[in-house]
């Protein structure tokens, strides 16, 4: 069921970039894949504590 979720959502996300400029589409990649390697190295850090 979450896999359904994830292909609604991501279709939904790729219908939205379609309808946006480019400079907005590239700043909102850029921003999310900050968000992630931020949240990456985060998660990295902690679990190199925790052993």
């Amino acid at each position: 069921m979450s896999l359904l979720i994830v292909i609604v959502a991501m279709g939904l996300l790729a219908g939205a970039a379609i309808h946006t400029s480019m400079p907005v589409f590239l700043t909102a990649s850029a921003a999310i894949a900050l968000w992630l390697l931020a949240f990456g190295a985060r998660e990295r850090i902690a679990r190199a504590r925790h052993r």
